[in-house]
């Protein structure tokens, strides 16, 4: 028989079809029940797929922002952004890589011209990079729901409307509130507004000063969240000039886009709060490059004012190997606050100075008592302080916040939606025992917060110290129906009052 004749015969068999009198085809009920459930199987791996996508190995992004993955062996994905970077810093080495989507340089390709390059095995690049992650996916998002803000920045409520919005959340702080609300009111107006007749409105960027613990960064989270616009807060000690060690100021755009989820769109009508933003005043009686000082405020004075900022895209700093973007800062709002310590004297020292002229008389400690000095200041003591001109005239609208009093330290622990003290008794509810704070007992939580001298921040501490073992204590006890606690308890003097279940009278343990 020939080749011919054999190949044939084995082409005849396989395209034989298959008949019920062939032994092999015969199969069981339990063969028929594995065929099946294989079946069913792998449908529920192809589900389980559907609500998984892949992430770029080097910039993070999913699938579903990148576009379409890279597969690349060791199960490592990569997006074409990144991709399409690395051939490039590969070209700028002499590494002909050319284009990824034209890989026709690889033919002509000559490694014995490249002495400096030595082809490494991809587990030995993991070994180095310290191992590749547990997983390259993440389960997919669920379709994000309509939001539907408080406020909606679209369709500005007036001034008045968004202060009511806040008086629900912050207790206090009338005057900021009342600023910060004419502020954003024109700030969204302005965005909205055409400039076809050539009057072009100028940003409120905004300058709170006020103690620590008044509650500057509060306020500014209650307004990103009444708005739902994207928020980012960094800290003004980390910022310094580009180039040196630390975070340089563009970094601050970075972080926006990351709260806006990497929507450029969304990012472009955030707002960006710089606290401790007093820590980069001009040094004084310094030779050296102030490179976290003057030059710092230098350089934040385009973003202020509103520039085409390149960012990069899922990192928090910029790399060869990440994705970058634009980002137009002339639309976000930027709100600076500080506690700015010593310029109680230098507004002192103006008031002094005018008060005294033209009278011989001492007034020296005229203004020593005064608790409201700081509401007292002008452009021209923040100057004096160390904040260059040019960054102040392009945050126009200057305010102060008052030192909360004691008063208003009880206010903040019981009248807010989310108050402290409220969220307290939800957490006891869900165990279905009520708690009840005597109004002693929240003075002296207040009193004791003032004394700290850290503000409104020092209110969660106290009471978490002397929650701990209540919220620890009760689960055991299924008979424990209401807990009181008093001013002696909170004094540590005391227990606190504990009614039993179906017990009216109230029964005072020691402390637990």
């Amino acid at each position: 028989m020939s080749d011919n004749d054999f190949r044939e015969v084995i082409d005849g068999e396989e395209n034989k079809e298959p008949t019920a009198s062939d032994n092999n085809l015969h199969t069981t009920d339990a063969e028929s029940a594995e065929v099946v459930t294989g079946t069913t199987e792998e449908k529920s791996d192809e589900k389980k797929d559907d609500e998984y996508e892949e992430i770029c190995y080097i910039c993070h992004r999913p699938e579903h922002i990148a576009g379409k993955m890279i597969k690349i062996p060791n199960s490592i994905s990569i997006c074409h952004d990144c991709m399409q970077r690395t051939f490039d810093s590969m070209n700028g080495t002499g590494f002909p890589m050319g284009d990824m989507m034209n890989m026709g340089s690889f033919n002509n390709m000559n490694l014995d011209k490249m002495p400096n390059i030595s082809m490494i095995n991809l587990s030995d690049l993991q070994n180095m990079m310290g191992g590749m992650p547990n997983s390259q996916k993440i389960r997919k998002k669920k379709p994000k729901e309509e939001r539907k803000p408080e406020i909606d920045i679209h369709a500005i409520p007036a001034p008045h409307k968004i202060k009511a919005s806040l008086d629900e959340y912050v207790v206090g702080q009338e005057h900021a509130k009342k600023v910060m609300s004419v502020a954003v009111y024109n700030h969204y107006k302005r965005i909205a507004s055409d400039v076809q007749d050539g009057v072009e409105i100028e940003k409120s960027n905004m300058l709170m000063i006020g103690p620590t613990g008044c509650g500057k960064t509060y306020l500014v989270k209650t307004l990103a969240r009444l708005l739902d616009v994207p928020l980012a807060i960094t800290d003004a000690t980390s910022l310094t000039e580009a180039g040196y060690i630390g975070d340089d100021i563009e970094s601050v755009v970075s972080k926006l886009l990351a709260a806006a989820d990497n929507d450029v769109e969304r990012a472009e009508h955030g707002i960006i709060f710089i606290d401790e933003i007093d820590k980069i005043a001009k040094k004084r009686n310094t030779n050296q490059r102030d490179v976290s000082g003057e030059s710092v405020q230098q350089g934040m004075l385009k973003l202020l004012e509103g520039a085409e900022v390149e960012v990069p895209v899922g990192a928090s700093s910029k790399n060869a190997m990440v994705p970058m973007t634009m980002v137009n800062t002339k639309n976000i709002l930027f709100i600076c606050g500080g506690a700015f310590p010593d310029l109680e004297d230098i507004i002192k020292e103006r008031l002094n100075k005018e008060a005294s002229i033209g009278f011989k008389a001492d007034l020296k400690d005229k203004y020593d008592n005064d608790e409201n000095l700081l509401a007292k200041v002008t452009t021209e003591d923040v100057r004096k302080f160390g904040m260059i001109p040019e960054f102040l005239g392009r945050l126009p609208v200057m305010f102060t916040l008052e030192a909360l009093t004691e008063d208003m330290l009880v206010r903040i622990l019981k009248e807010p939606k989310n108050a402290i003290i409220r969220q307290y008794e939800k957490l006891l509810a869900m165990d279905e025992v009520k708690l009840v704070f005597d109004e002693d007992a929240l003075h002296s939580i207040a009193k004791e917060a003032k004394e700290k001298k850290v503000g409104a921040r020092a209110l969660r501490s106290i009471i978490e110290d002397f929650m701990l073992d209540i919220m620890y204590e009760i689960p055991k006890d299924d008979n424990i129906g209401m807990v009181t606690i008093t001013k002696d308890y909170v004094e540590k003097k005391g227990g606190p009052l504990i009614t039993m279940r179906g017990c009216a009278a109230i029964e005072e343990k020691p402390a637990i």
